[in-house]
């Protein structure tokens, strides 16, 4: 068989080579490059050449040293982060969260700890062949989405128009400070 570059495909080149196989091919498997596409291709942007035959120029940093107006701008971020609204949406994120999680971590650990400790116990049937453990795991998963419509609907209810409302002042002051600009 004939590869493409025009090196025949034997079983291998080092010295594990069947003798049968042993033909010259012309150049040793050291100098020949792998038969790879994107073996010597350089990621982009490094060490490319431009239409010019001239190296590329380099990317520009994403940001640049902060003016007056990002130092402005930036202010008034930390205004807003401070404001008694802003701590208002958060603690009533917080005070959602850190109770729904923990609960669902307890509940999440103690199925697996009686998956393990218990075996006798999940194994116990409930209705035919449903088990408690199957039980168990079904309701983690009506536990998942019981969570994230509780979630969804507290966000709606207690935090979205606080949190809109605060990021339209948030942007009319970022815009002020920055000069008007958008």
């Amino acid at each position: 068989m004939q590869s493409s570059n025009g090196r025949h495909r034997g079983v291998g080149d080092g010295p594990e080579r069947s003798a049968g196989n042993q033909e010259d091919d012309g150049a040793s498997s050291r100098d020949v490059a792998p038969e790879d596409p994107w073996y010597d291709t350089s990621a982009s942007g490094w060490g490319e050449l431009d239409g010019a035959g001239m190296p590329a120029p380099a990317v520009p940093p994403a940001r640049a040293e902060p003016g007056a107006a990002a130092a402005r701008a930036r202010d008034v971020y930390v205004e807003v982060q401070r404001s008694e609204a802003f701590q208002e949406v958060r603690g009533r994120y917080r005070r959602f969260v850190v109770p729904g999680v923990t609960a669902f971590l307890v509940w999440y650990v103690a199925y697996v700890v009686a998956a393990t400790t218990a075996p006798g116990l999940m194994a116990r049937p409930v209705v035919g062949a449903v088990n408690v453990a199957m039980l168990a795991g079904l309701g983690q998963f009506l536990t998942t989405f019981l969570f994230t419509w509780a979630y969804a609907r507290h966000a709606r209810l207690r935090r979205d128009r606080a949190a809109l409302e605060l990021r339209w002042d948030t942007q009319e002051l970022a815009r002020g400070a920055q000069g008007g600009a958008s």
